[in-house]
Order: C-alpha cells, then sequence, then structure tokens
C-alpha cells in the first residue's frame, strides 16, 4: 500500500508519498521510493590523491621530473567543503562553464572520536563506519595544487546513502566499488589496491592533523574514472556499502 508518512532521513524531515507495507505490527518503509536523501555525513571530508597505485604507476615519470622530483612522501589532501556535500538520488549541477565532469568514486572513513597521532595498529578504533563517495570535479591537469574551482562546486560530493557501521563490513581492506554510467560498467576500484591501506593512511594523516568525530577521510579514487555529461546517471555500487546513484543536470544560465 501506498501511504503518507512523516520520515527522518538522515537528520531531514521530509513528507513524501512512499510505498510502506505493515508486519507484525511494524511499519516498512521501502527507501527505493523515496526520491532524494540528504547526505549522511556532516563533518569535513577529506580527499586522498595518489593512493591507487595504478594512478601512481600512470603518473611516475611525471612525479619524477622537475619540479617535483619524487612522488609524494606524505598523503596528498584536500577538502570538499559543505556546500558540495549533497545525498543519493540528488542532482549533481553541471555548471555552464563545464563541458562535463570527472565522477570518482571512493570509500569514505567516517570518524568515530577524536583523532591525533593514531598507531596504525588502533586505527579501527577511531573508525564509526564507511560509506561511499561520489567526488565529482571538472577535469584538471594538476594534482599537485589546489583546484578549489574545479573540486569545491556546490553539490560536487554526493555521499552515501548511509553509514555502514564497521562491525557490519567483513573486510575494509578488500571492498570492490564498481561504476556505472547509464547503465555500463565504467570502472572498479579496489581498497586492496591502495598505496597506504586504511590503518596506515590514518595514521599518516593524523601524524600532522586532528581529525574529529563526524568527519570523513576519502581512502583515494581509482585510476582513470570515468567522464560525465548532462543527464547521465552514475551508479557506485557496494556489495556491502550499498548503491550511491546520481544524475548530471545542466545549471540553468
Amino acid at each position: 500500500m501506498s501511504i503518507n508518512v512523516r520520515v527522518r532521513i538522515n537528520s531531514r524531515h521530509c513528507d513524501e508519498l512512499i510505498e510502506a507495507s505493515s508486519k507484525n505490527g511494524l511499519l516498512q518503509v521501502d527507501a527505493r521510493s523515496i526520491k532524494s536523501w540528504a547526505s549522511p555525513v556532516h563533518g569535513t571530508v577529506y580527499g586522498t590523491l595518489l593512493n591507487d597505485r595504478k594512478a601512481v604507476e600512470a603518473m611516475a615519470q611525471q612525479m619524477n621530473e622537475v619540479p617535483y622530483k619524487h612522488p609524494p612522501k606524505a598523503p596528498v589532501l584536500y577538502i570538499k567543503p559543505i556546500n558540495t556535500l549533497a545525498g543519493h538520488r540528488s542532482d549533481v549541477p553541471l555548471p555552464q562553464d563545464a563541458k562535463e565532469l570527472q565522477t570518482r568514486a571512493s570509500v569514505g572513513l567516517v570518524i568515530g572520536k577524536q583523532a591525533a597521532k593514531v598507531n596504525q595498529n588502533e586505527a579501527y578504533d577511531y573508525i564509526e563506519g564507511f560509506t561511499l563517495v561520489n567526488d565529482i570535479s571538472i577535469p584538471h591537469n594538476s594534482v599537485f595544487r589546489p583546484a578549489v574551482k574545479e573540486n569545491a562546486r556546490d553539490g560536487f560530493c554526493p555521499i552515501g546513502p548511509w553509514v555502514v557501521s564497521k562491525e557490519d563490513v567483513t573486510d575494509p581492506e578488500n571492498l570492490k566499488i564498481n561504476v556505472y554510467v547509464n547503465g555500463a560498467h565504467k570502472q572498479q576500484f579496489l581498497t586492496d589496491n591502495l598505496v597506504r591501506p586504511i590503518p596506515q593512511l590514518l595514521q599518516d594523516v593524523t601524524e600532522f592533523m586532528t581529525l574529529f568525530k563526524g568527519d570523513v577521510l576519502m581512502v583515494g579514487c581509482g585510476h582513470n574514472p570515468p567522464r560525465v555529461t548532462a543527464e547521465d546517471i552514475i551508479r557506485i555500487e557496494s556489495a556491502e556499502l550499498g548503491v550511491l546513484e546520481n544524475k548530471i543536470g545542466r545549471v540553468p544560465s
């Protein structure tokens, strides 16, 4: 049956006609009937570059040339500010000054308590859970300088559909993330292909900065991320983390 109910999704109230059924005195809601979701996290979101082995291999020659001369010795981070946060089934705006976007699938570590100078052997004590991240950007070449204009547009960081507790993830260091564009498989990202595995990444990042409860640290993104344009539908899937789906929409002129 379909009934009007007032539901609370990721700290947001909404009124929608959603599919529900009653069983054993409980009201069961079909989450697929909800049109859009809010981001399940509200802390600072940090991205990590060059943490996928294939991506590093592809840039090996460039990283050994002037002015860099060698691969980075510490994690290369960037920030996705609060204006970029969006949820499952939200539309990602394609700005008028961009012909296409890059969609970079990642796993987000959701921090459960203040983390500073974490020992990698205790890293999972500081992780509340895991979530999928669609790290959107306008294509650009530089990974060694802040690409704020390309990375920090409104709605450029869909997250979700929810946070999965660490107890419910069998092996976070062996997750497979598949990316589909309009139903066609475009990329697979594997967490066992990370340059810095999850415990080491958390240790190296918190060596020089503090992460707080609710912050999200992306573990990295796969090599050669697919490009998308207006009306494309991006679907990021993980057997244990769920499905994050978003559509690219043009910003009105």
